[in-house]
């Protein structure tokens, strides 16, 4: 992920529980939704660097909370790909934006819709008007 760094396993809590809604023959009377919990602050295996730019984006914990599917394990592995990826988004580092200054072919093309759209509105004035 960021800077070849991924979020071990063990470093990761789980917590199971009941889905919410009606129950059924099995769908959301099993401990299947999963409550995944990233700890930031006291991952041990986390680059400093990348531990300070994901805890001022994030905070201290990160959580992942998934009853998509009726299968533990699946959802299970879920949370663990989102887990990873907001720590993976938020250790990015962006690149400063460079300004930069408009086209002159830029330039003429909006100056051309403008004058196109001025057209387009004095044609819509009752003849006779002088303004």
């Amino acid at each position: 992920m960021t800077v070849g760094w991924e979020i071990p396993e063990a470093e990761i809590d789980f917590r199971f529980v009941a889905s919410g809604g009606p129950g059924g023959q099995h769908a959301n009377r099993s401990n299947t939704k999963v409550d995944a919990t990233f700890n930031i602050a006291e991952s041990p295996s986390m680059p400093e660097g990348l531990r300070q730019r994901v805890m001022e984006r994030l905070g201290q914990t990160v959580r992942a909370t998934v009853d998509d599917e009726r299968s533990q394990l699946r959802n299970r592995q879920i949370a663990i790909e989102r887990l990873r990826g907001r720590v993976a988004a938020a250790g990015k580092v962006e690149r400063p934006r460079r300004a930069t200054k408009p086209t002159r072919g830029s330039k003429k093309r909006r100056v051309e819709a403008k004058r196109q759209r001025s057209d387009l509105k004095r044609g819509r004035q009752k003849p006779g008007r002088d303004d």
